[in-house]
């Protein structure tokens, strides 16, 4: 992306921040863009725009002191929600996906069953569905979210075996013993696949689709958990880009990674495989909002495989 246009998207999302009293946000939003102005020799008005951004910074600065006493707000308000959309998703998936991620889970929800209706989005919609349903109450509702469906006519069989492959290795993973009933006319397809020995699977190319990722470990290379793996679940994913909701009390893990890191030795595990690769810390934010206030969210982009 352009530096100005960067600079641009992040003042942008600045003022998102700020009109919904997210002002701790809002100020790094702040410092990050002063600090691309800074760098830029070349720029109409410098030290004005500098000047005018440090007095944002300085008003938050104040607000932010008085908000930490005062009552917080348990979710957005729907000009908020709908500004989170249009500036931070480019499609309806995305837009909806940007709502989970910053915890407004309900309204994802009716932004995904909307999509549910377009067999363009409808898998994707649905595994973000089930994500949401994950983060907003258990993996039980999960669970009685597919069956709802397998026992409808919404989904083809074969769109809802994507979602099945999805979930149940979750589902093992939670310790929970319960097998997802495979979608009526993919039982055939299953026992030919394990009758033949299974297929050989090899890593798709840069350009294929990218895999389904339910978990990461990042091994760090600095910082107090230097030379160690550790084990996340991935919350939300849109193609390269995967989301990461991290507990308050788990701060500390990820409190030296910053936007622009590079992360060169990451463990991906998909339903299907398991892998290497690398990502970049693409964006690192606090949930200040519904069911996971005081939890963050923690972008990652694959760059490699």
């Amino acid at each position: 992306m352009d530096i100005s246009l960067q600079i641009k998207s992040l003042l942008s999302e600045a003022e998102l921040y700020r009109s919904q009293g997210l002002f701790p946000e809002a100020r790094d939003k702040y410092h990050a863009a002063s600090a691309m102005i800074h760098k830029i020799d070349k720029i109409k008005n410098k030290d004005g725009l500098l000047k005018a951004i440090s007095g944002k910074i300085q008003s938050l600065e104040k607000k932010t002191e008085k908000v930490e006493t005062g009552p917080t707000s348990p979710e957005l308000s729907e000009k908020g929600q709908n500004l989170i959309k249009n500036l931070f998703g480019e499609n309806d998936l995305q837009k909806a996906v940007a709502l989970a991620k910053f915890g407004q889970f309900e309204r994802a929800i009716v932004e995904l069953e909307a999509l549910l209706k377009d067999d363009v989005y409808r898998v994707d919609a649905g595994k973000n569905i089930i994500r949401c349903k994950m983060a907003l109450a258990s993996v039980d509702d999960a669970i009685d979210q597919y069956q709802q469906w397998l026992s409808g006519d919404l989904f083809a069989s074969h769109q809802l075996e994507c979602i099945r492959t999805y979930l149940q290795p979750i589902i093992e993973k939670k310790g929970i013993d319960k097998i997802l009933p495979v979608p009526e006319g993919e039982q055939d397809k299953i026992k030919s696949t394990a009758d033949s020995g299974g297929i050989e699977f090899s890593m798709p190319e840069p350009e294929e689709e990218i895999l389904d990722i339910t978990s990461i470990g990042i091994t760090f290379t600095s910082g107090t958990h230097k030379g160690k793996m550790i084990e996340f679940d991935v919350n939300f994913q849109s193609g390269g880009m995967l989301s990461l909701i991290i507990s308050k009390k788990d701060k500390g893990m990820i409190d030296d990674l910053k936007d622009g890191d590079c992360l060169d030795d990451i463990q991906f595990y998909s339903p299907i495989a398991m892998f290497k690769g690398t990502a970049v810390v693409a964006n690192k934010t606090t949930i200040d909002t519904g069911p996971k206030q005081g939890d963050f969210c923690l972008d990652l982009k694959i760059t490699g495989t």
